[in-house]
């Protein structure tokens, strides 16, 4: 089997906080767990460096947008880095191959009669003296009444034209923008309604989505798709390669799902692939994201695939709802939020990526709190993981001298750690992780109880034989659940296994014990809980950025 992983593209405009990586978290644990399988595994994303956000950011910070743009790239490649993100290539969308391939998609879309001129209404504003793009537009969203930008409604996910905005003002300036006409490429959309809707009911047939696409997904069809406008008034991105419309760009909405394309033909290109056996109709295509990200990846990228008669249609969306922080919404703007690279300076990274998958967004909104992650990692990942490690193989050291004994492996746990690596497998696929998890720490609870249920500090005296075999399947056990946990918990699951002096095997039940264990030491600290109230005042104070 051939998987293609896509991550959403982050804007390069300002840190990773922790609603980032709950979003993009799945991509990793199903690259990881892929990979075990022996599957061919593409995982791929970048940073998305064309768009308006970074514009804001270069005009707040009186620099350049490529300034920015690299700046927070570089930042997000050392996050994802040390939070164990395993791209296969990871990329941005200012790279000249992106910029190249980008303008061919978009020549073979006029090509195939899927682009059409048309002129338009746009808004200017006469104190910047430019059209604006959408994001610089705000105002009130007709549909709900919310503050909205000029292309989507975050509060109700109604898809805007910056012309629907009511009380429009320039987000430059702020003052009211005027409307002159312009002409642009749009693309036919409508064209294509009665292929998406055949395209969708069959991805709801076969639960290859998370609820929320389909459902938000089904609301725009039946609203009925209309034809957008896929070029714009900007001064950074791809340049429209049409005479007459170079000073334009390639709309950012267009242009940046286009990446997961692009990126795997850059990365076939240097590896000396053939594209055409990476994306094709057989080949298993997940893209994660957040919530806000639902159409783009369910509506206009098929509808891109699609009139380029490219057949590598999305398999499945894993679209996460959203993170809360301490029941608030998380807030870049009210910098509330804990943001990716000082929390990786001060906390293991397998302690968030536990929290954020055992209490993933995955359904309905999940919230982040000092006092909850501090608690799940002493009581879970150190009271239950790290102690069932541990109190084993310093048993073992003690009195087998660091020998792993010979015995009898029991034949339940046997049974259940098989069940176990069936059960995980099929529930990683369908995207619920947090299931997932939940399952094997229910069995690592369960061989804690079993290692005090055989007592093997009184088999020793009485029954040599009998603690052999105790800790021969308490060995089993964490063998096997370093290997269950690998896409999960990758920098604990490695620490296991240079104490085991073990590779990493594959994603199938392994008998194949190691003879000696060495350097054992505990796989996690003990946090201190007098900091639950130290980081939610460094919250309040906005003292984390």
């Amino acid at each position: 089997m051939t998987v293609l992983i896509g991550g959403a593209w982050p804007y390069a405009n300002g840190s990773l906080h922790l609603g980032h990586i709950a979003a993009l978290l799945p991509g990793d644990i199903l690259a990881r767990y892929y990979r075990l399988k022996g599957e061919n595994v593409l995982y791929v994303s970048g940073s998305d460096c064309n768009g308006t956000p970074i514009s804001i950011r270069a005009n707040q910070e009186n620099t350049t947008t490529e300034a920015i743009a690299t700046k927070y790239h570089n930042e997000f490649v050392d996050s994802f880095q040390k939070l164990g993100f395993s791209y296969d290539f990871y990329t941005r969308t200012d790279a000249k191959h992106h910029h190249d391939a980008v303008q061919e998609i978009f020549l073979s879309l006029l090509h195939n009669g899927f682009l059409y001129k048309k002129e338009i209404e746009q808004a200017y504003c006469e104190t910047d003296q430019q059209f604006l793009p959408d994001r610089f537009v705000e105002g009130t969203c007709p549909n709900c009444g919310a503050n909205a930008r000029g292309d989507q409604c975050d509060h109700c996910s109604t898809i805007l034209d910056p012309l629907d905005l009511l009380d429009k003002r320039c987000k430059l300036c702020g003052h009211e923008p005027v409307i002159r006409k312009t002409e642009h490429f749009y693309f036919a959309f409508s064209k294509l309604q009665s292929d998406l809707e055949k395209f969708v009911s069959q991805a709801e047939q076969e639960h290859r989505w998370r609820a929320n696409a389909t459902q938000l997904t089904k609301r725009y069809l039946t609203e009925g798709v209309p034809d957008r406008a896929v070029t714009r008034d900007l001064p950074h991105g791809v340049p429209v390669p049409v005479e007459g419309f170079q000073d334009k760009k390639i709309y950012v909405w267009i242009e940046a799902v286009a990446g997961y394309l692009t990126a795997t033909m850059e990365w076939a290109k240097q590896h000396g692939e053939r594209l055409e056996d990476w994306w094709n109709e057989d080949t298993r295509f997940y893209y994660v994201h957040g919530k806000d990200n639902i159409p783009f990846h369910t509506i206009i990228w098929p509808s891109i695939l699609m009139g380029l008669h490219n057949k590598g249609l999305p398999t499945q969306i894993i679209s996460n709802e959203y993170l809360t922080l301490e029941k608030r919404k998380l807030s870049t703007s009210q910098n509330w939020a804990v943001w990716a690279p000082d929390f990786l300076k001060r906390y293991d990274p397998d302690s968030i990526r536990y929290f954020l998958t055992t209490n993933a967004p995955e359904s309905r909104d999940a919230d982040f709190s000092w006092r909850e992650f501090i608690f799940s990692h002493n009581s879970e990942l150190l009271g239950a993981y790290g102690n069932f490690v541990n109190r084993t193989l310093k048993f073992i050291e003690k009195s087998f001298d660091s020998q792993v004994p010979l015995g009898q492996i029991d034949g339940k746990i046997k049974e259940r750690t098989a069940s176990l690596y069936h059960t995980t497998g099929a529930l990683i696929e369908s995207g619920n992780m947090k299931q997932a998890l939940e399952g094997i720490f229910e069995f690592i609870r369960f061989s804690n109880k079993y290692f005090d249920e055989q007592k093997p500090w009184l088999q020793i005296k009485e029954h040599t034989p009998s603690a052999r075999d105790t800790l021969r399947t308490c060995s089993y056990i964490i063998l096997n659940s370093a290997q269950l946990l690998e896409p999960f918990l990758p920098f604990t699951s490695h620490q296991i296994r240079q104490m085991l002096q073990v590779p990493l095997i594959s994603w199938e039940v392994t008998e194949d014990l190691p003879v000696q264990i060495t350097k054992i030491k505990p796989l996690f600290e003990r946090i201190d809980t007098s900091l639950i109230d130290e980081e939610y005042e460094r919250l309040v104070r906005g003292q984390i950025h």
